[in-house]
């Protein structure tokens, strides 16, 4: 089973948030059922992370077994497109406002979507709720 990996879940990790060490033991039980990867998008926001750089940011996902996907085919671009015009409207229909999620979120949805089998997230209201199926990435459900 491929988990996809969102960007929250490694900074947690980076940050030694609270849920640091339940993160840390996640991974390593995901990483016992199969492989784990990030979208191009999740390595972007990774080198954004304060204090790091690219060396850093390779050797972790490489020792951590993580793979780097950087390949974002059509079905993936039109799926995140679609979703994230379908937020618009419903944000809109419902007077919130201007869109507080990022295209950003929607291709790492996407992203778990097309090319694995659940993303590890801790958008999902907390916690890495994120592993039944996909989750919640910017509206996209797992299926």
């Amino acid at each position: 089973m491929r988990t996809a990996i969102d960007t929250n879940i490694v900074s947690a990790l980076w940050s030694d948030e609270p849920l640091a060490r339940q993160i840390s033991r996640l991974l390593g039980d995901v990483r016992s059922e199969g492989g784990l990867v990030v979208s191009g998008v999740v390595y972007a926001e990774l080198l954004a992370h304060p204090k790091v750089a690219e060396e850093f940011v390779d050797q972790f996902l490489a020792e951590t077994g993580i793979e780097v996907d950087f390949d974002f085919d059509e079905e993936v671009w039109r799926m995140a497109a679609r979703r994230f015009s379908q937020y618009a409207v419903r944000r809109r229909a419902s007077r919130g406002g201007p869109s507080k999620r990022l295209l950003a979120d929607f291709l790492v949805g996407a992203h778990a979507l097309v090319r694995a089998d659940r993303l590890l997230t801790a958008d999902a209201g907390g916690l890495p709720a994120g592993l039944s199926g996909t989750g919640d990435s910017g509206g996209l459900k797992g299926n």
